[in-house]
């Protein structure tokens, strides 16, 4: 294994591999970029090729190549050597005679068993002519069926249990990975005439199965369409998508993600090319699919069903995507139809049509309840108060949640300053909104540091106390005061501490990095100030509207539209 290790380490380098999931500038003799483990606005995160490590200096995270991919990709060791291997060309070797299935470890155990019952699934396909049949009319190729290792479970309560047992595995090992269930009569297989999904984790590791009821069975209404695996030591639902080790190389080519529900809409679309495609199973999207999609692309493509449940569905998908900072877009698909239908009838170009055609959530939701309440203006309104403004809350970027503030005034036939109101009305469940992290290990809270004014404050005392400093401070504390006045400023001074200017020189060693992070970070106190002086106009407005004190109505009018001109122009 050490020998498999190192070879692995000479042949990856950390600034290639980091390099591949986000996009690393030049910072001095390092790489940097903004950390992918947590949300921020300047780059914190740096990776050294001469020590191949990287280190946060926000969230603290640090580590080798080894250690990146346990965290981004979300997986123990055993399976980021797996995908450093695959990415290497080398072969894993274990050192020392080759284990029994007594000697593996549990976790090892679980895995030998799930593959292998995935390759027991696969062969009893290949054995079933009627399954092939059936697979063959909803348009699956036999190259398809081998890449997905799309299988079959035999109508037998213990074919595979027989099987494994024979192979070396303990009803014990069954059952605590979902294949098998105990009875009042003993275990029995817990998957039974159904095609089999196998689902895995980043790395490729079978962890789960879905299975789709078949023949005779699928006659009985107890039976129900779909049965997942139960949640293990391997599976979490909330935690694996479909797909998604097939799928996150082309999230991250294509800069988005398509989600649609059900395993075989998900075989269709990777059929038709499009690679970028994950499933939910039994679970609307969540908070850590979110994490692992995220990490890839921030743009998402919700592909579900066009009835009301679909629309639901879309609908709290949506919620938490927003809520984890995505770009989340509904493509509508033909009523009656899912993806894989339109896709087997050959409708590739439909399809392309269908995922362009996608519109933001905001959008999405306005055109489906203008249609259903077409003939009751206010019952349009109050629909759009109740459904669609908490999707604008949860938008995170201000200037999106803007421009999707206009876009409801307009459709509703409202003032701005009415939707902006009402906004502030919308309440957000605390389950629904993400948070990060704490870091393993804090010596002082760097969060602090996204701040515009901390972050000016720090850069004016450590450029203060060079004797040839890079940026004009008399000028910057000119600029910060003319917005957020001498007191602020001077408060935001003392709360600056050693810690914050050795951050600072840490992450802006150039004279041209310090004049960009200054203008960045005044242009960011600006866009704060502004909006915090727009939203006290605007309040003052309601309140003059409320008296109809015309005079100071258009007055207050006036300065909105002015403040946001120059917001538009930012």
């Amino acid at each position: 294994m050490s020998s498999t290790v190192e070879q692995i380490k000479d042949r990856v380098d950390i600034v290639d591999l980091v390099s591949g999931y986000i996009t690393l500038q030049r910072g001095g003799a390092n790489m940097k970029a903004r950390c992918p483990f947590h949300s921020e606005r300047s780059p914190s995160f740096t990776v050294s090729a001469e020590r191949q490590s990287y280190h946060c200096f926000g969230c603290g995270e640090h580590g080798d190549i080894f250690t990146f991919i346990e965290k981004i990709e979300g997986v123990d060791f055993k399976g980021a050597l797996k995908i450093l291997a695959e990415k290497a060309g080398v072969e894993i070797k274990y050192d020392g005679p080759k284990k029994s299935k007594e000697q593996l470890d549990e976790r090892e155990k679980s895995f030998a068993a799930m593959q292998q019952a995935a390759e027991f699934y696969y062969q009893r396909l290949q054995e079933n002519k009627e399954v092939l049949k059936y697979l063959e009319d909803r348009g699956f190729t036999s190259d398809t069926i081998t890449r997905f290792q799309i299988g079959f479970a035999p109508d037998d309560w213990h074919a595979a249990e027989s099987m494994l047992k024979v192979a070396g595995f303990n009803l014990k090992t069954l059952e605590s990975v979902g294949l098998s269930i105990k009875g009042d009569k003993g275990h029995y297989d817990r998957f039974r005439s159904r095609i089999m999904f196998p689902m895995r984790d980043t790395a490729g590791r079978v962890v789960a199965f879905s299975g789709r009821v078949f023949g005779k069975a699928a006659d009985d209404v107890k039976n129900a369409k779909y049965i997942n695996s139960p949640e293990t030591e391997l599976y979490s639902k909330s935690k694996v998508l479909y797909g998604y080790d097939m799928a996150k190389q082309a999230i991250r080519k294509n800069d988005f993600t398509i989600l649609v529900e059900g395993q075989m809409d998900l075989v269709a679309c990777h059929q038709a090319g499009y690679n970028n495609t994950v499933a939910i199973s039994g679970t609307a999207l969540t908070n850590e699919h979110c994490k692992v999609l995220g990490r890839m692309s921030k743009n998402i493509v919700l592909s579900l069903d066009a009835d009301d449940a679909g629309i639901k569905a879309a609908g709290r998908s949506a919620i938490i995507a927003l809520a984890n900072g995505f770009d989340a877009k509904v493509a509508q698909l033909p009523d009656g139809k899912d993806p894989a239908d339109v896709l087997n009838e050959g409708s590739i170009d439909q399809w392309k049509e269908i995922i362009k055609n996608a519109k933001h959530i905001v959008e999405f939701l306005l055109d489906v309840y203008e249609a259903k309440n077409k003939d009751d203006d206010r019952k349009f309104k109050k629909r759009v108060e109740e459904v669609v403004l908490p999707f604008v809350a949860r938008i995170q970027s201000k200037i999106d949640q803007e421009h999707f503030i206009k876009i409801v005034a307009g459709k509703i036939g409202a003032s701005e300053s009415t939707v902006i109101l009402a906004l502030q009305a919308v309440k957000l469940p605390k389950e629904q909104v993400t948070t990060e992290e704490p870091a393993k290990v804090r010596t002082q809270d760097y969060r602090k540091q996204f701040s515009p004014l901390t972050m000016l404050a720090s850069i004016i005392k450590w450029q203060e106390e060079l004797s040839e400093a890079a940026v004009d401070t008399s000028a910057i504390r000119g600029r910060v005061v003319s917005m957020v006045g001498q007191e602020a400023l001077e408060e935001a001074l003392k709360d600056v501490g050693g810690g914050d200017i050795t951050y600072a020189e840490s992450m802006y060693g150039s004279k041209e990095a310090v004049q960009a992070v200054v203008a960045e970070r005044l242009e960011y106190l600006r866009q704060g100030t502004l909006r915090s002086k727009r939203l006290k106009l605007t309040q003052d407005l309601l309140k003059a509207e409320s008296n109809k004190d015309k005079k100071v109505i258009k007055e207050l009018q006036q300065e909105i539209n002015t403040l946001n001109k120059e917001l538009e122009s930012v």
